[in-house]
């Protein structure tokens, strides 16, 4: 079931959003392809500790996160992935490892690549690992008030 924070937040501000139920897909690649769309359409939220503090970085699913140039734009040199204990517990509507790309719901600055802001419609975990929602990229700018940075990396 989409996750209940994520489901208030899109009904409260009356934005339209499609959910789909899909077998159980872990990685972002496997989840564009249980949803016949491609890697790039995919948000993936990769979580990062900023000297020690939280933030979500959203990247297509085709690519990662590009550490150096995510200290640059995030300002610090103390820049690495989170590990799953440092978050597991924000997200407490979600399974483990199918976190929304909506830091801003669970108090984290949540940062999105511009390769995704081109993109007309994004699709995403909804708490689940067998749910996508499908969102127009403007609501989930405006919603989300993401910054806008370049942090994606290289194709994987």
């Amino acid at each position: 079931m989409i996750a209940h924070k994520l489901r208030g937040f899109l009904e409260e501000h009356g934005v339209q959003y499609e959910v789909e139920e899909h077998s159980r897909a872990v990685d972002a690649q496997r989840l564009a392809a249980a949803g016949h769309v491609s890697g790039w359409d995919v948000a993936k939220p990769v979580l990062l500790s900023v000297g020690g503090e939280l933030a979500m970085v959203v990247v297509p699913g085709a690519v990662g996160v590009d550490l150096e140039k995510a200290q640059e734009v995030l300002g610090h040199n103390q820049v690495r992935m989170a590990t799953e204990d440092e978050f597991e517990d924000v997200f407490d509507d979600c399974e483990g490892g199918a976190e929304p790309p909506f830091g801003n719901l669970y108090g984290i600055p949540t940062f999105l690549d511009e390769k995704l802001r081109a993109r007309p419609n994004l699709v995403f975990r909804a708490g689940t690992h067998t749910e996508t929602v499908t969102l127009d990229t403007e609501d989930y700018v405006r919603l989300t008030e993401a910054e806008i940075v370049d942090v994606s990396g290289r194709r994987r």
